[in-house]
């Protein structure tokens, strides 16, 4: 027996013939509806199994000895920059006194004009060919008593004003405008923080910390040790000539843990992923604070949390990659900015909450507010301060599909199967009313 006999036993889909069909105008109406059903829900179907969504856990932080970058973007537009220093210290001991690699200071013109940036290039008070114009090879620059920092251009000597006002902070000494100091009389020093005087100045860039309870402030002049206390030399800030004096009235344009996340994060897993990428907008991006005291103190109680964000395959584009220690090369060797991004496209990174306080370190209470149980301590640093502490725990946003190919391909076949199968029981149900009412037309063919 011919092998297509054998299975013609076997078929399930049995035939009519043609002549025993009837084609009715309602059926072509129907028939064309149900196509265009048919395309509408497996293109949906196609979607969904298209669609990424974004899973949240929620772990032990279990890394250890590891760094963690801080970037800002911080406006202060009633003092210049050469009165703002950045420091950074931490619960290890490590400490960072006037951060300058990475940081950029930018000058602003004055409030009256429009507060607009300045070419950098004014920026150095210190110009180096003042410092060393018409000097003779065998100078020495007098260092007032202090002893020559181990930076110097000539060892035990110092011969330029920076020179002499690190010489200052060495030893926990005021400076001041530098009258009397050859150096800085050379290079006019005092004349030139006069002329920025009534300018403001941006704060941006990024620098590295350990990933342990430690904070970041911002304050005016040189900062030095003095014993166990940390200190800033404030003479310059609080004689100022400018009417009103200088304050602390700033703008935070952005304060974020760990790098940008990607641009196209939000259009890629839609709007679904709405509510998560919510939670990583830096909440201190684009707040300010104002005040006419020039003792104003400020300051912010940030906490991290570790947060990963792990992109579709980013496992079998690396497979030697491990959760929570995506970097392998030391964090020293990696370039600013791009620390906790790993080339399979995942990103080590964090998010934070913060709560903040103000007061004057005259002291007082808050009754303008109206609270006036509630009293200020008298003292401290002018400037702002970012206290932050690290979470036990670590969110982990792992993106996946919700629908595998398997079953894309039953949806298909069910829509499919469905809609052909409602679409009979409707042709069948037109079709017999149609022919007991009399109204239908019939061709046989």
């Amino acid at each position: 027996m011919p092998a297509k006999s054998r299975f013609t036993r076997l078929d399930a889909f049995t035939k009519t013939v043609e002549d025993a069909r009837i084609r009715t105008t309602s059926g072509g109406v129907v028939t064309i509806a149900s196509l265009l059903i048919v395309f509408y829900l497996v293109w949906g179907e196609w979607a969904d199994y298209r669609r990424v969504v974004v899973n949240p856990e929620l772990i032990v932080d279990k890394g250890r000895g590891e760094k963690m970058e801080i970037h800002l973007n911080i406006s202060f537009p009633r003092i210049p920059c050469e009165l703002l220093t950045l420091d950074i210290m931490d619960v290890s001991g490590e400490q960072q006194t006037g951060v300058k690699h990475g940081i950029n200071k930018v000058q602003l013109a004055p409030l009256s004009q429009g507060g607009h940036p300045i070419s950098l290039s004014s920026l150095d008070l210190h110009n180096e060919a003042d410092a060393a114009s018409h000097l003779a090879p065998d100078y020495c620059g007098n260092c007032y008593g202090a002893p020559a920092p181990t930076t110097a251009t000539k060892q035990g000597c110092c011969q330029t004003c920076e020179e002499v006002r690190e010489a200052y902070a060495s030893v926990s000494w005021a400076f001041g405008r530098g009258e009397n100091v050859e150096q800085c009389e050379r290079e006019h020093y005092s004349e030139k923080l006069d002329a920025q005087r009534e300018q403001g100045c941006r704060i941006e860039g990024g620098f590295r910390v350990n990933k342990v309870i430690g904070n970041f402030h911002i304050a005016p002049g040189r900062s030095f040790s003095n014993g166990q206390m940390h200190v800033h030399d404030l003479n310059n800030y609080f004689e100022s000539p400018v009417a009103g004096g200088h304050t602390f009235t700033h703008e935070i344009h952005q304060l974020r843990f760990g790098p940008q996340l990607p641009d196209g994060l939000s259009s890629q897993i839609g709007m679904s992923g709405a509510g998560w990428t919510s939670h990583h907008l830096n909440p201190l991006d684009d707040t300010s604070q104002a005040t006419d005291d020039p003792a104003f103190n400020y300051m912010y109680f940030v906490k991290v949390v570790s947060t990963s964000y792990l992109p579709l395959g980013w496992e079998s584009k690396n497979p030697l990659n491990k959760l929570g220690n995506q970097n392998e090369i030391p964090s020293e060797l990696i370039p600013l900015g791009l620390h906790g991004r790993g080339e399979d496209g995942s990103v080590e990174t964090h998010q934070y909450s913060v709560t903040s306080h103000k007061r004057s370190l005259g002291g007082g209470d808050d009754s303008s507010e109206g609270h006036k149980e509630r009293l200020h301590a008298r003292g401290g640093i002018p400037g702002i301060f970012f206290s932050y502490d690290i979470s036990p725990m670590k969110v982990i946003n792992r993106e996946s599909r919700p629908k595998t190919f398997t079953g894309f391909l039953t949806g298909v076949a069910a829509v499919i199967g469905g809609t052909l199968t409602v679409a009979a029981a409707i042709d069948r149900g037109l079709y017999e009313g149609a022919r007991r009412a009399g109204i239908g037309k019939v061709h046989l063919r």
